[in-house]
């Protein structure tokens, strides 16, 4: 009988890509995961991995061999989620993604009350993309993804994908202490032809959003500087090399050199919780979705 953690590890290798990321998401080492595909290897007698470049890729049979985990997975999911149900406590393993700004501004109180509260709860977070973490719950591979979408970049949730509404998140320019929108300390869009931009990189959802953003007033963004981490961001905006459009949440205080204008209107991406359908029936879930919505009150 083929081994399901063996399995589980082979469908993580599947969904992420490499033996790395398949641990990052597993909480195993790379060399941990690389001995459990060896070991179905043998007991498949098959060739799963194969060599390609610096990286490996999946034989057509783990791909089939995949897909089949993913449905045995599925299916254990369920057995788990009757039996915690019939307890009617929040109990065993909850995985949750969640995009950086949550992971840093949201999560950490979320975790610590549901630590206090719910003591039989082993819940896990990983720092996400959106884009990617909803794939992520769809693909069985996390329980709970905490993502967001701007008003003109939805991000509608995928078939068998069930989500909530958390609340609105405010998003600020932020400009240097010298710049001739600090003093006024509000601003329209129109007001922002010609300036030199630091953003996230291309394929976030917030730089997709800001290029829409600037497009739709006649302009193409000048993007000078691109960098993941808003601290980062903030950094280059207080040593005068640009501005930037920063959401509220998990942002912390402002650097000294760096003044917040308000928009007109003002910019607000949406928060949601996003789980697989019928998970719901979980305590764990409802339990982790109530206090996401507890602590989550908007950043005003």
């Amino acid at each position: 009988m083929l081994d399901l953690g063996r399995l589980r590890a082979l469908h993580a290798v599947s969904v992420h890509g490499s033996v790395a990321a398949a641990a990052t998401a597993l909480g195993y080492t790379p060399s941990a995961v690389s001995q459990q595909i060896t070991k179905l290897e043998r007991e498949t007698r098959t060739t799963l991995l194969e060599r390609q470049g610096r990286g490996v890729v999946l034989t057509d049979e783990a791909r089939h061999l995949a897909a089949t985990a993913q449905e045995l997975l599925a299916i254990v999911e369920r057995a788990e989620t009757t039996l915690e149900e019939r307890r009617g406590t929040p109990t065993g393993r909850l995985t949750i993604a969640a995009f950086p700004s949550a992971a840093r501004g949201l999560l950490p109180e979320v975790l610590a009350r549901l630590a206090e509260g719910h003591p039989g709860l082993d819940a896990r977070l990983t720092e996400v993309d959106p884009h990617l973490s909803i794939d992520l719950v769809a693909r069985g591979m996390t329980d709970l993804a905490v993502a967001h979408d701007w008003d003109i970049a939805p991000l509608p949730a995928p078939d068998g994908v069930e989500q909530v509404f958390l609340g609105e998140d405010l998003c600020d320019l932020l400009v240097p202490t010298g710049h001739p929108l600090a003093a006024a300390g509000k601003a329209r869009r129109e007001d922002l032809a010609g300036e030199r931009w630091i953003c996230q990189p291309p394929g976030t959802v917030c730089h997709d959003w800001l290029v829409r953003t600037l497009r739709a007033s006649g302009r193409e963004p000048d993007l000078v500087h691109q960098a993941e981490e808003n601290h980062t961001q903030l950094a280059l905006v207080a040593a005068g090399l640009g501005v930037a459009m920063i959401p509220r949440l998990g942002r912390g205080e402002l650097p000294p050199g760096v003044v917040a204008v308000s928009l007109d209107p003002l910019p607000r991406r949406r928060l949601y919780a996003l789980w697989r359908v019928g998970a719901a029936r979980r305590p764990a879930i409802t339990a982790t979705v109530g206090m996401l919505r507890e602590c989550f009150t908007g950043v005003e």
